[in-house]
């Protein structure tokens, strides 16, 4: 089945304080794709933008961005008035975003809230939050302390992370921590609000990563094993594109590159975890510049341009072999009854495999013999289904392509289940009907 959806970044939705957000009219533009037959909304990447403002150089990769966060959802919470929210200067041009002006005022206006909030909450949020989250809530309050400063500029104790400094700052900068604690946890809160909206009304959301994060940023700072850096914890090359026929010197990215033989070593765990994290933000993921798994271009670290880097080996299918395995299900039950109840215990999957048992169906098909099912049930049914392992997708190479379902390996193990089903079935209309 073809399904179709739209490319909307949060930030471009209409907003009254100078970005879009999680706001009203994100959840009407959610109305308008069901209208419109959308099955998805595609964003860019929800990470807290750094200099430039550019969503693939975010300050970590397990935050949101602030920005995001709807003011007008606090004010409902009682943690902010709407003069507060007024008298803030967020620009006045509706067609343009203005950062500088944004970054000056959100944040007064958040720390408000945070201050009437903390009174109530703050002793229960760290459970709330992923663990790497809060490190970057710990890197954001120390960059607050050092003038905003990347932290290869900080203070040599705390730039590499000995012990008894890391303890200093937790303990000096304990309230700046907690309000990036706070941001978090109502962006949080405002976004799954959001995506299960688009999800109740069919829509699913795909999520845009990068493949790099940025040198200043809580992942290289908290990690510094993850990449190629030297004794000073300073780059050893970048990232960047080669020479083409578009720039005569490169791009030259600055991200800092993977030390892939210690992904390796430690079972990419750091990938697997960020997989994870992404996972309940999004029902997709996509990766930007993917092709740096395969093959990535490394640049001396202190060169102007890109011109005199090389190709080096990714990690390839090894990656994603673990990323398969580790990124299982959830925990199926103790009771092996209920665990076939969790595969094919609704009336539509039964239904499903019925017809399977007898030959490959098409979705259209499928809808036809299955009274009363949807089209939106049925396909969900079929994703569920193909995910479980239990039925294979066929699509073949005709115009136009001609898609077939069967049973998997796995799926044909159940026909005894549904033999036996038939069976039990006709003695009960045989004996009381």
């Amino acid at each position: 089945m073809r399904e179709c959806g739209m490319l909307l970044p949060i930030a471009s939705l209409p907003s009254k304080y100078g970005i879009g957000c999680f706001s009203k009219e994100a959840y009407e533009f959610v109305d308008q794709l069901k209208e419109g037959g959308q099955s998805f909304w595609q964003i860019l990447p929800l990470g807290p933008t750094g200099f430039g403002d550019s969503p693939y150089q975010a300050f970590s990769a397990f935050a949101g961005n602030p920005y995001f966060i709807d003011l007008e959802q606090l004010v409902g919470e009682g943690l902010l008035t709407e003069d507060e929210c007024e008298e803030a200067d967020f620009g006045d041009d509706d067609r343009y975003i203005a950062y500088d002006k944004i970054y000056k005022a959100r944040f007064k206006v958040l720390k408000k809230a945070y201050e009437r909030w903390k009174k109530d909450h703050h002793q229960f949020l760290k459970s709330k939050l992923d663990p790497e989250t809060i490190e970057y809530c710990f890197y954001m309050a120390v960059k607050d302390h050092f003038k905003s400063a990347s932290w290869n500029k900080w203070d040599k104790d705390i730039r590499l992370r000995k012990p008894a400094a890391v303890e200093k700052y937790k303990k000096m900068l304990a309230d700046e921590i907690g309000f990036y604690e706070f941001q978090q946890f109502e962006f949080n809160e405002q976004w799954s609000r959001l995506k299960a909206y688009a999800n109740e009304n069919g829509i699913r959301i795909i999520g845009d990563i990068p493949i790099y994060v940025a040198f200043d940023g809580a992942d290289s700072w908290a990690h510094p094993e993850l990449f190629q850096f030297d004794e000073e914890c300073l780059p050893k090359a970048v990232a960047g594109c080669p020479p083409d026929a578009f720039s005569a010197t490169g791009q030259l990215w600055g991200n800092p590159l993977y030390d892939w033989g210690y992904h390796k070593k430690d079972h990419y765990s750091w990938w697997i975890k960020r997989m994870e994290y992404c996972l309940k933000l999004y029902d997709v993921v996509r990766v930007d510049h993917f092709r740096g798994f395969e093959a990535y271009y490394s640049i001396p670290y202190g060169d102007p341009t890109a011109e005199f880097g090389h190709w080096e080996k990714g990690p390839g299918l090894d990656l994603f072999a673990r990323l398969k395995k580790s990124l299982k299900k959830e925990e199926l039950p103790d009771c092996p009854v209920a665990t076939t109840v969790q595969f094919i215990g609704n009336k539509w999957k039964l239904l499903i495999l019925r017809n399977l048992r007898m030959r490959p169906w098409r979705f259209n098909e499928l809808q036809k013999s299955l009274e009363g099912i949807s089209q939106k049930v049925l396909t969900q049914s079929l994703r569920s289904m193909e995910a479980d392992g239990i039925i294979v997708r066929t699509v073949y190479a005709e115009v136009p392509p001609r898609v077939e379902y069967s049973l998997s390996e796995l799926g044909e193990t159940m026909r005894p289940i549904l033999d036996a089903m038939e069976q039990w079935g006709n003695n009960y209309k045989a004996t009381f009907h």
